[in-house]
């Protein structure tokens, strides 16, 4: 009898202990993909069921577990809602906003909240935000470092802008350049989420190695930022969106391109692996997940 095919090719192994783990780090996305569903259920306003089906929430929380498989649901909960909080601010800055000033009145609203400030009763998005503050908060490690975390609550902000006023004058030539579109890779909001995970851990070590971490993390952000794009042209078509592909003449630059962080990245990676080797791998493991992850699939359901 023939062997089923396989993809990628079958290694062999004990694979009653490698499906074990994976079915050990599924159950852990599947626990974190109830609490999500909980939590939009909590905020309709933030999270209408199209584009946010049950299959955004799991592939949420897919994500994060794979990883970070060596945390538990309590280590990872925040980290969840954190990506979260990010599609939704996302959604309501390219999809229901419709003038920049309701943008820099989103902006200004939730950096408030950040500041400490109580969330307007008719605010959702700063509500959720204030939730996840308020845990964040009570982790020791918030006292010294919730700068960094507002720091980079306030690029993500930035750079959603930005990619709005880009998208406005796209049609009069407006578009950005390649290396300006990479610069603003803040707006996948994906290391702001990385500094709640880190703080929330409360890790004496990695908090020390923090700043060094956070730049490894905007290298990454620019490898996601690409690798999403790939995955992802023909709905930014549908829906309007920025993609790196709609600014070079050949797909083959931004995969060069591609090549080229990733070789960074593992510059910036190789003595965190000394000193931080857990979180060094954390990085390293959100660069594999999502080249596999978009060779097929999106996060976003469908409008």
């Amino acid at each position: 009898m023939s062997r089923p095919p396989t993809s990628p090719p079958y290694d062999g192994g004990d694979q009653i202990a490698l499906a074990a783990e994976q079915g050990r780090i599924c159950a852990l996305a599947a626990k974190g993909q109830r609490d999500l569903a909980e939590r939009a259920a909590a905020y309709p306003e933030l999270f209408p069921p199209r584009p946010f089906d049950p299959a955004l929430f799991g592939n949420v929380a897919m994500a994060i577990a794979f990883g970070a498989p060596w945390c538990d649901l309590d280590q990872l909960r925040i980290t969840n809602r954190a990506v979260l909080w990010g599609f939704a601010v996302d959604w309501q800055v390219d999809y229901v906003a419709k003038t920049r000033d309701e943008i820099d009145r989103l902006a200004a609203n939730c950096l408030a909240v950040a500041d400490g400030a109580a969330p307007a009763a008719d605010d959702p998005l700063g509500r959720f935000l204030a939730e996840l503050r308020d845990e964040l908060a009570a982790v020791p490690a918030y006292r010294t470092h919730a700068p960094v975390w507002r720091a980079e609550l306030r690029k993500v902000l930035d750079a959603m802008a930005r990619e709005w006023d880009w998208k406005q004058a796209a049609g009069s030539g407006g578009l950005p350049t390649l290396d300006e579109y990479l610069a603003n890779a803040d707006n996948l909001a994906c290391t702001v989420v990385n500094v709640v995970h880190w703080i929330h851990s409360d890790d004496p070590v990695t908090l020390a190695h923090l700043d060094a971490l956070v730049v490894a993390s905007a290298e990454v952000q620019r490898i996601l930022r690409l690798v999403n794009d790939l995955g992802t042209y023909e709905r930014d078509l549908r829906w309007g969106d920025l993609n790196a592909l709609l600014l070079v003449d050949d797909p083959a630059v931004v995969r060069r391109r591609i090549d080229e962080l990733v070789g960074h990245a593992s510059e910036l990676l190789a003595p965190l692996r000394d000193s931080c080797p857990v979180q060094a791998d954390y990085l390293a493991r959100q660069i594999g997940f999502s080249s596999g992850f978009y060779r097929s699939t999106d996060f976003w359901g469908a409008l």
